[in-house]
């Protein structure tokens, strides 16, 4: 689809679409969004507003270039993903190889690494070199769940969105598990009873996943006020339960077993 699509995301859509129809392109940029969000698909869509000529700023889903994209077979766009851990050095000393070529199909080397928040500290650092002086023409997305994992240099030489997809991202079921398990913790239920509550609703690491995300939504709520609940708790503590969810994460992106991550998560929280 092109970039219009994203309803959900419409002002985001509208300044990358008036920055490229200005000539405004940045050669990188962070695309935050949580789990459930498809960051790649976005970032598809945004490469596609970028190259295509019939209707530049958002693509239009017909012409060469974005039939290729969309099918993965653009002779400029390079990807890098995780081998299941992280992003290796190695991973990224072969897109810097690559992206010192000259463009084949176009006047641009485009890169999309995602799980880039798993890039090892080398791995990192030898971004930061491409980075700092990037090949002429050369586009980066750096696709993250959590940007504060990559290096504060990294950060500081992209441009940074976040995708507020989470909605509809989230079925109904993970919004009421997420919801339940929220309320036996603040109803200081005991961990036995907790456990079953997490039972009900994670069979596997994907649900695990989408717990998460539920959770640090509903605990963001908690934070601006949107939920009543807020003032069951301190402001201070809400942070510290935001912070373990993201640890969870983590656990879970390091292969940790999904159901000792979500059960550790209970105990710290509810401890």
């Amino acid at each position: 689809m092109s970039l219009s699509n994203w309803k959900s995301d419409e002002k985001l859509v509208q300044r990358i679409a008036s920055a490229i129809q200005t000539g405004k392109v940045f050669h990188a940029y962070i695309i935050e969004g949580d789990t459930c969000v498809d960051k790649a698909a976005f970032a598809r869509d945004m490469l596609k507003a970028v190259l295509c000529k019939e209707r530049p700023g958002y693509g239009c889903d017909r012409c060469v270039i974005c039939r290729k994209i969309d099918h993965g077979n653009y002779e400029d766009l390079y990807l890098v993903q995780s081998d299941g851990l992280s992003v290796k050095d190695e991973a990224v000393f072969g897109l810097q190889e690559k992206l010192k070529r000259k463009p084949s199909a176009g006047e641009r080397n485009l890169a999309v690494i995602q799980d880039a928040d798993t890039m090892t500290p080398r791995a990192q650092n030898r971004l930061l070199k491409t980075l700092e002086e990037p090949p002429e023409g050369t586009m980066i997305l750096l696709l993250s769940e959590n940007k504060e994992n990559l290096l504060e240099t990294i950060r500081s030489r992209c441009v940074c969105f976040r995708l507020n997809s989470l909605e509809s991202g989230l079925d109904s079921e993970t919004v009421k598990g997420a919801s339940e398990i929220l309320d036996g913790l603040l109803d200081g239920e005991n961990f036995y009873t907790m456990k079953e509550i997490l039972g009900k609703h994670m069979k596997s690491r994907e649900d695990a996943f989408q717990l998460l995300d539920g959770m640090e939504r509903l605990y963001r709520d908690l934070l601006v006020g949107k939920d009543s609940r807020g003032s069951l708790l301190k402001k201070e503590d809400i942070l510290r339960h935001i912070g373990l969810i993201e640890e969870a994460r983590r656990d879970l992106v390091m292969k940790v077993n999904y159901s000792y991550a979500m059960k550790n998560l209970i105990l710290k929280i509810g401890g």
